[in-house]
């Protein structure tokens, strides 16, 4: 999967149309960097559909707006996501992405959720 090892370091490259989609809470998405590859940071690329109300316990998100347009649900406030547009959700916050239109994000959280995670479904969502 793309990984190249230098020295005693490690350096990790991964092309998006070679990762493996699947599918998540909040849609279809690509992981780049998981909890495997390193313990303070992941990231993926996600496109949005379908999304379900969730919150994280320890996981900070960042969600940043690739392409498209759409709606970020936090605590019962909606955020308008444009391309360019950036929002941190910190732990215990219940959230969610929709878009009738297509919206891509990529996101980085801190800590990464490990395989089993730190999600947890929202009552009615």
């Amino acid at each position: 999967m793309g990984e190249i090892m230098k020295n005693e370091e490690q350096i990790i490259v991964r092309k998006l149309k070679e990762t493996q989609m699947e599918r998540g809470s909040c849609g279809m998405r690509r992981r780049l960097i998981t909890d495997k590859d390193c313990d303070t940071v992941a990231f993926s690329h996600l496109k949005i559909s379908d999304a379900k109300k969730h919150y994280h316990e320890k996981t900070t998100e960042f969600y940043y707006v690739l392409k498209g347009e759409g709606l970020l649900e936090v605590d019962g406030e909606s955020i308008s996501l444009t391309e360019g547009t950036l929002v941190m959700i910190r732990p215990g916050m219940a959230h969610r992405a929709v878009s009738s239109g297509g919206l891509e994000v990529l996101i980085a959280m801190t800590p990464p959720l490990a395989e089993a995670g730190d999600y947890v479904s929202s009552k009615g969502g």
